[in-house]
């Protein structure tokens, strides 16, 4: 049974949410169907755990490999594995996602079934997306995650959601069109080098014969299209209208995990493909990435509304992320950074996850969002305001928490090798704590000046059996950091080293067998 598991596990984690969206559609009751929702959610988490227990964490090949030709002929597979560069933000988006569906319980949502289908199908297109490595079957999976948050935006959105979805696709459909176009000149390079055609990342990362300058116009078309889903500045400004107008649900996944897909794109395509582009173009990268750290902190401090601000955070937040991939001497890049940089995805996932829950629920009880109409919070919603603390100082990267050590790892990494962008960047972490704690002081602290916010609910049981596992993740990534980075050691420093000749090879089915078998005997 085990031996089956580990062969077919990605496939089950990948498709199990869209058999439930599916049964959730055809539920008898929109009761029955939350549930229905939530469970499949949680089924898919503690099927993902399998991956974690059973992870190699000594070698930096896939693991979990499952192949099958699908077109032969045009060199395309079905070909999902793991490694160090994904396996946390798979287990990111199967922890999240119950967190989302169980925040929807009792919700009035109008066409709760189609809300909650889409919230599993979006579910699928990420982790398919994380897990494969055939670049046509990414590409689709790539595509699914825009069609429900589309829908998630443009039907259960705010006021303006016509105007944000339509945005929110113009910006993705260009760079997506614009990677489709890369991937094709791609796949003809390698029949022309290797006489044959295929689709697959491990056959593609051995391409030699491309020069800069053909290079160079392949990963300026892949590194937009990622660059828009981060979103790195200038091309950020989908991102606050996404935000404000999409529900709470939508806009912990939007900046849990979509967004870094586009940083894990970077890193797993980007980079290993066109290193001689990547030397070429690390400085440009490297100076967007400080102007969005700066940018974005600069903005979220100027904000009223607590959801902009904290969509805001995200620009500047997910700056670290991009400074910490594209840091580069010598053709290597920086361990300390790639590795800061990997843990800051799964950080500001846990942490900025948590802050748009919290907006939601003062959203819910007060029907604003405007910091001025808060005050005194502390006083009549006590868990509200420890999560709310707490969620913030993981945010701005206080010593304890996995912000400190995502950020900490990504500026020893960049002064390493530029310490004038590691001091540019470090401005960031002081108008991070700005920015952050204002907002903290305007909605919990002082007196309460608004009668309406003087008969608030503190946080409800459901609501505490969301934020509570989220609150306490922001402490063990912070106490334990060991824990999460031994698992990305080694490919972090594969990919670190040999950047120039990246290659993948697959671990054996025996190995992993032996590796159980090693825990087991370690166990007993």
């Amino acid at each position: 049974m085990t031996d089956w598991l580990n062969t077919h596990i990605l496939t089950l984690v990948v498709f199990l949410p869209l058999v439930f969206a599916g049964l959730v559609l055809i539920a008898p009751s929109q009761r029955f169907a939350h549930w229905l929702a939530f469970a499949g959610s949680l089924g898919t988490f503690f099927v993902s755990l399998h991956l974690w227990y059973h992870f190699n964490s000594e070698t930096p090949s896939l693991q979990f490999v499952e192949k099958y030709n699908w077109l032969p002929s045009l060199g395309i597979q079905y070909f999902v594995g793991i490694d160090g560069l994904n396996l946390l933000l798979v287990i990111l988006t199967t922890f999240l996602t119950p967190c989302v569906l169980l925040s929807l319980r009792g919700s009035t949502q109008p066409y709760l079934k189609a809300f909650l289908s889409s919230l599993l199908l979006l579910e699928t297109g990420m982790l398919g997306a994380l897990v494969a490595f055939d670049l046509v079957f990414f590409y689709v999976f790539w595509e699914v995650m825009l069609i429900p948050m589309y829908f998630i935006i443009g039907i259960w959105g705010g006021a303006n959601r016509v105007y944000a979805t339509t945005l929110f696709v113009i910006y993705t459909v260009i760079g997506s069109l614009l990677m489709l176009v890369a991937a094709i000149a791609l796949y003809i390079v390698h029949k022309e080098e290797f006489g044959f055609y295929s689709t697959s990342l491990l056959d593609l990362y051995k391409i030699t014969s491309l020069d800069l300058q053909g290079q160079t116009w392949l990963f300026l078309a892949f590194a937009l299209a990622f660059a828009i889903k981060v979103p790195i500045w200038p091309f950020h400004t989908w991102l606050a209208h996404a935000h404000t107008e999409a529900p709470t649900s939508g806009s912990v996944l939007l900046a849990g995990v979509l967004l870094k897909m586009g940083t894990y794109g970077f890193l797993r395509f980007a980079l290993p493909l066109f290193p001689a582009a990547l030397a070429h173009y690390s400085t440009v990268l490297l100076t967007l990435g400080v102007i969005g750290i700066i940018y974005g902190a600069l903005m979220a401090w100027m904000q009223e509304d607590a959801k902009k601000l904290v969509a805001y955070s995200s620009v500047s937040h997910l700056g670290f992320v991009v400074i910490g991939s594209v840091v580069l001497l010598d053709n290597k890049l920086s361990e300390e950074a790639l590795s800061g940089a990997l843990y800051q995805m799964i950080n500001h996932g846990i942490s900025t996850g948590a802050l748009f829950f919290l907006v939601g629920m003062i959203y819910e009880r007060r029907h604003t969002r405007n910091l001025s109409d808060f005050g005194g919070l502390a006083s009549v919603m006590p868990w509200f305001a420890f999560c709310l603390v707490l969620a913030t100082l993981g945010s701005i990267g206080l010593p304890g928490t996995g912000g400190f050590v995502g950020e900490f790892l990504i500026l020893l990494g960049v002064f390493n090798l530029n310490p004038v962008a590691g001091v540019l960047a470090t401005s960031g972490v002081v108008l991070g704590a700005v920015y952050m704690l204002t907002m903290v002081l305007k909605i919990i602290f002082g007196p309460i000046d608004h009668e309406e916010n003087k008969t608030l609910k503190d946080m409800s049981l459901t609501e505490k059996a969301y934020m509570i596992p989220l609150c306490v993740l922001i402490l063990v990534m912070g106490i334990f950091p060991n824990f999460f980075l031994d698992k990305t050691r080694a490919s972090v420093h594969y990919l670190a080293e040999n950047l120039t000749e990246y290659r993948l090879g697959i671990l054996s089915e025996d190995s992993q067998t032996d590796k159980k078998e090693n825990l087991s005997s370690e166990n007993n």
